[in-house]
């Protein structure tokens, strides 16, 4: 079996080829049309001399385009490289170095960027400017538009395998980005809908996708609201690609453009990330009533999204089901929890464990109820990082003879068999002795009505060793009464979890995907305790 990504999505365009596929902006294009695209693309980058392995550098707003990009890589076998569009010089000559590219699809916005950089990437044998109607100049680089031109459409690329490799550059929450390596169908097993996320059941070939969406009079509309940098969106559109789905854009993120097209296009699955988008998304709601009678589902991963979030949701959409999945990038899915309302009170993030995920030890052994210890994830699972071995050694652990994905991700195991996830294990803050986790701190502190956003850290404390502080941003024309949020935090969790330092900040840091910028928290605390500008709650 081909279980590509190329491959999975060519049955899909064979299969329902007039069916809508991709919209974005007004901009809209049938499976048969970005099947024709994307292939145009790879006969242009082969013809540049780029083949099987080499890796096409992909930088850029959501577009029709950069899908294309996508698929024209794994069409060739090549390795799609996605690059953050808010890096700036430094950052991208580190993955430009990092990634070794051989091609380059870029924005035509970022060209004067980009031409300043390709004279130290001599290595780099075509670069493609996608016209955003940035009106800027082309600089050294191929119009997307005039590379297709006179370009076959025909699928000549040879045979492609289940262990070509799919890489996604993350950054995680700290640090320069790193490669994650993955074969194909292990990305598909556990991010591309080769299994059913809620009972575990794997697809039993490559064609199953494709026969249901063939079947069906019409596809699901599914909005992916993140940056396609994000795996939580390229996998959104995957796996609704791979399965006749229509999957909806919006170039930027906004959150009245999202309600605007979720209206406009019916949206049926709007595909977010965590708090970040969640809350502008439901503040924008409540202030115009949107029609979203199509909606039938909210999904997040990839971030928090607190159980008072969730709530607004229920309340405001009683009509629909929210879902929460945990996961990253190292492992793919590892859990899904759901709500209606009606149906249970919002948790979180405690979910449903899926396939091969379970918690352990220090000494890698599996955890009951009541352990908390750092997920794992067997089975389908990464290779590991990109010319990194030693951080690849330290990802994996053995776990009863068989290889686990451990990223850092520290849970607790409920009594019946759920998971609670509680963050990565480097942000846990160690006060007094007691461990407090950042997540469930930060859910408490947007509980409170005058909080729009939160993050919580640890600094250096003379008697305590690390103390509990937090960094906040008040609803507009809102005043947070910091003795009054100590008030309501004490009724939500234990004393030694509340922060005994806060700074009320006009923006929480996060990054483009909207994961938590802990980096970013730490310098602004550091600065602000140089400087004793304190406010203690």
């Amino acid at each position: 079996m081909a279980l590509n990504i190329a491959d999975l999505f060519e049955h899909a365009a064979d299969a329902v080829p007039g069916r809508l596929a991709i919209a974005c902006g007004d901009a809209e294009v049938t499976y048969r049309e970005l099947d024709a695209r994307s292939t145009q693309l790879a006969h242009f980058l082969a013809g540049r001399g780029v083949t099987e392995g080499d890796h096409v550098g992909v930088y850029g707003r959501n577009s029709i385009e950069l899908i294309a990009a996508f698929l024209a890589c794994y069409k060739l076998r090549a390795i799609a490289v996605n690059i953050n569009y808010r890096y700036v010089e430094a950052e991208l000559r580190y993955l430009f170095t990092e990634a070794e590219l051989a091609a380059l699809v870029h924005d035509r916005q970022f060209s004067t960027r980009v031409a300043g950089l390709l004279p130290e990437y001599p290595g780099i044998r075509a670069v493609l400017a996608i016209d955003d109607a940035s009106g800027t100049p082309l600089a050294e680089s191929t119009d997307f538009g005039a590379a297709l031109a006179g370009q076959p459409a025909g699928r000549d690329f040879g045979e492609r395998s289940a262990d070509d490799i799919y890489m996604l550059y993350t950054g995680g929450t700290t640090g320069y980005p790193k490669g994650v390596l993955w074969r194909h169908e292990d990305i598909w097993r556990t991010l591309g809908g080769g299994i059913d996320f809620a009972t575990g059941e794997r697809m039993p070939d490559e064609w199953e996708q494709s026969r249901r969406a063939a079947a069906a009079p019409a596809g699901l509309v599914r909005l992916c609201a993140a940056p396609l940098i994000h795996g939580n969106a390229q996998w959104g559109a995957m796996a609704a690609l791979f399965s006749g789905d229509t999957v909806v854009f919006v170039p930027q993120f906004s959150a009245d453009e999202v309600w605007r097209t979720v209206q406009r296009r019916r949206v049926n699955i709007m595909i977010i990330i965590g708090d970040a988008m969640a809350r502008p998304l439901i503040e924008a709601y409540r202030e115009k009533q949107y029609d979203v009678s199509s909606v039938l589902a909210i999904s997040s991963s990839a971030a928090l999204f607190s159980p008072s979030v969730k709530n607004e949701y229920l309340t405001l959409l009683p009509g629909i089901v929210v879902t929460d999945a945990i996961g990253a990038s190292e492992t793919g899915f590892t859990g899904l929890g759901y709500v209606s309302a009606g149906n249970k009170r919002p948790e979180g993030p405690t979910v449903t464990p899926g396939p091969a995920t379970i918690v352990i030890d220090e000494h890698n052994r599996p955890l009951g109820p009541g352990g908390i210890g750092r997920l794992a994830r067997g089975g389908n699972i990464p290779l590991g990082y990109y010319k990194d071995p030693v951080k690849t050694a330290a990802l994996f652990a053995e776990v009863d003879g068989e290889r686990y994905a451990v990223p850092g991700d520290l849970a607790r195991v409920e009594e019946d068999g759920s998971l609670t996830l509680l963050g990565r294990g480097n942000t846990c803050v160690n006060t007094g002795g007691e461990k407090v986790y950042p997540e469930e701190v930060e859910g408490a502190l947007k509980s409170h009505a005058d909080v729009f956003d939160a993050l919580v850290i640890g600094v250096p404390d003379d008697l305590l060793g690390q103390r509990v502080a937090a960094l906040v941003q008040p609803r507009d024309g809102q005043a947070v009464d910091l003795a009054a949020l100590d008030k309501h935090l004490r009724t939500l969790i234990a004393g030694y979890k509340v922060p005994r330092s806060v700074w009320l900040v006009a923006q929480i840091g996060r990054t483009p995907a909207g994961k938590a910028d802990y980096g970013w928290a730490r310098s602004y605390a550091e600065a602000q305790m140089a400087g004793s500008d304190l406010q203690s709650a």
